[in-house]
């Protein structure tokens, strides 16, 4: 199996800090590269995280406040500089065609990687290739924002020892896959009683919101939720004005949406510690953990 982490390559909000970058977040998964929201400085963090951006193959961004994109033309002029081969896939809200075009086409480069945009309208299926299904719905931040849920297909996985017992191989198991069933020495063997369905994982991306129902709905069962979590819960009322989360909302989200793992990130510069973070959400969901540059998550 391909590699499968989560590698936080910015944690901050807003405004930076000496330790937490700009945002950026990057799923290595199905030997795929998904990259979130690419914020100010994210080519220079996968230098320091030692990974080589070719890895990226699908750019999502949320909205177009400048923490979460100021970074997306740089990334597609190194993606231009290395010479991708493979397409890359943006998503991004509709409403924003501008601002993409904007940062894309920002200065002077040679133009030369197959960018194929997926500019989000409404909430549903936005794209499934077969690799990936993904899911958009918006938020509510007071612009157009996009939170997203991808999910890998199901999978069929053969049992080596029954096939061994039930003498199938080779040319037997592509009749067995064909056609879902095959005869030996006279037993009929139907593909069910040597495998089984693998459910595809999923998980969810929610940057940016008050709490609503969409953020519930995005993070239902995901084997990972990636949430916001820009203040603690004593400064609730600032959450709420600024259209964000506290540590104690988005924890209430991951436990409402029966999610498995809750990561915070998108800390206020105000904090220079972010321990309290973990704590208030423990309270409520046990199953968290705190984004720090450069910090990687299995999945």
């Amino acid at each position: 199996m391909s590699v499968r982490d989560l590698i936080i390559m910015g944690c901050s909000s807003q405004q930076p800090t000496r330790f937490r970058n700009h945002g950026a977040y990057l799923f290595r998964w199905n030997d795929e590269g998904l990259l979130f929201d690419p914020g100010e400085g994210t080519q220079r963090q996968f230098i320091f995280a030692n990974i080589a951006p070719p890895v990226v193959s699908r750019i999502f961004v949320s909205h177009f406040h400048g923490d979460h994109c100021l970074g997306l033309g740089s990334m597609l002029m190194r993606l231009n500089l290395d010479k991708v081969s493979h397409p890359i896939h943006c998503y991004y809200p509709a409403s924003g065609k501008k601002y993409f075009d904007r940062l894309r086409y920002g200065t002077i480069y040679h133009d030369t990687v197959n960018v194929i945009e997926h500019p989000v309208h409404a909430d549903g299926v936005v794209h499934d290739d077969g690799k990936f299904r993904i899911e958009a719905a918006f938020l509510d931040h007071g612009v157009d924002n996009v939170g997203w849920r991808i999910t890998e297909p199901d999978t069929r996985k053969f049992d080596p020892e029954v096939l061994k017992v039930k003498g199938i191989y080779g040319r037997d198991m592509r009749e067995l896959i064909e056609k879902g069933e095959l005869t030996i020495n006279g037993e009929r063997i139907a593909i069910e009683d040597v495998s089984w369905i693998r459910q595809g994982d999923s998980i969810a991306v929610v940057i940016d919101t008050r709490v609503c129902p969409n953020a519930v709905k995005l993070a239902h069962n995901v084997k990972l939720l990636l949430c916001e979590s820009t203040y603690q819960n004593e400064h609730e009322e600032l959450a709420y004005n600024h259209y964000h989360l506290t540590a104690k909302q988005a924890a209430t989200i991951a436990k409402q949406a029966g999610a498995k793992k809750l990561v915070l990130t998108h800390f206020s510069a105000r904090y220079q510690g972010i321990e309290g973070f973990e704590a208030e959400a423990k309270a409520i969901f046990p199953n968290v953990f705190i984004a720090e540059d450069f910090k990687t998550f299995p999945l």
